[in-house]
């Protein structure tokens, strides 16, 4: 406990995670040592660029990568719950203590909800089935749950709609009913990859503030993964930031913003607009890397403006360089 009584401790640690594709002429090193810790009631966002593992350690923690030809190598994801912590690395991704947390203790949001969303099924049956196979209710008490969270998510009309198929609902519509279907078990753990990617910057600014909101309600964690600086700025407590694989910076989301030391995130930085700034967008020279690659020291010293020799010979460990900013860079060795 902290000196305020808030339970400080993370609810969920990622150690040295390693998910690895084992391809016919080459091996994908997606995630290649991850360290994460995500606090309670607390939101962490991940930001890189697209091919820098993200959604890869997100369906990582979920135990849904496909196996063959991906398998998690390395590592540990490591549960903190009521008193014992579960390495959700070694379960049995087909076993029952994985289906009981997925979806029940961790729940995700996907980055395109027409494919999630099985189209043979109302949107009601849907998150009713959540409920009945995680609470063991009927399925009575199940329909009666799955409108009340077509309520909390703010769908208009929810008694219509929750008889209704996903392609009978707009874009934003199906990204609240994903949210309404994650949440329906009140996970501790809610993880969202890219949820406003495909939507209209109106409808995003909507579907975060519900989600905002929502937290709040619910007490979860989340796991925000963007490329969106703009919705970090908005949502996060902490920020990660991925470079082919790794973490790169870890910090307060403030810190990031205000301090950034890694160069890769000043640059992602430098490359967003912000209202009011006159200096002109400095965009990343280069592309990220293909995680095929053997690189024997820092992934980003390419493209890197303070590379050193160094660099390309060793790669820096993740250091805490202040108080709870850790970084991965020669810079602060």
């Amino acid at each position: 406990m902290g000196s305020n009584g808030v339970d400080e401790s993370p609810i969920l640690e990622v150690k040295g995670l390693k998910t690895y594709f084992f391809l016919d002429n080459a091996t994908v090193r997606a995630v290649d040592g991850v360290d994460l810790i995500l606090g309670r009631k607390k939101v962490l966002g991940v930001v890189g660029e697209s091919g820098c593992g993200k959604s890869v350690t997100a369906m990582s923690i979920m135990r849904l990568v496909q196996s063959p030809p991906g398998k998690i190598v390395d590592g540990s994801i490591l549960l903190h719950r009521d008193g014992e912590v579960v390495d959700i690395a070694k379960l049995d991704p087909r076993g029952p203590e994985i289906r009981e947390i997925r979806g029940g203790e961790i729940a995700m949001v996907f980055q395109e909800p027409m494919t999630s969303l099985n189209p043979l099924y109302t949107i009601g049956s849907q998150i009713a089935e959540a409920v009945e196979l995680h609470q063991k209710v009927s399925h009575k008490e199940a329909m009666e749950r799955a409108l009340e969270m077509l309520r909390k998510v703010q769908i208009a009309d929810p008694e219509r709609r929750i008889h209704e198929y996903p392609h009978q609902l707009s874009g934003g519509m199906r990204q609240r009913v994903m949210i309404a279907l994650a949440l329906s078990c009140n996970p501790s753990i809610l993880i969202a990859d890219e949820p406003t990617t495909a939507l209209d910057v109106t409808v995003q600014a909507q579907i975060l503030d519900l989600m905002r909101q929502l937290q709040e309600d619910f007490g979860s964690s989340i796991i925000m993964i963007t490329h969106n600086l703009g919705v970090i700025s908005q949502m996060a407590d902490d920020v990660a930031v991925m470079y082919l694989g790794k973490v790169v910076e870890h910090a307060d989301v403030r810190e990031v913003f205000h301090n950034p030391l890694h160069p890769y995130t000043v640059g992602l930085l430098n490359s967003i607009p912000v209202f009011g700034r006159k200096k002109q967008l400095v965009p990343i020279k280069g592309m990220v890397p293909t995680p095929t690659e053997e690189i024997p020291g820092c992934a980003f010293a390419p493209r890197c403006p303070k590379a050193m020799p160094i660099c390309s010979q060793e790669h820096p460990t993740l250091k805490e360089v202040q108080p709870g900013h850790w970084v991965s860079c020669w810079l602060y060795a």
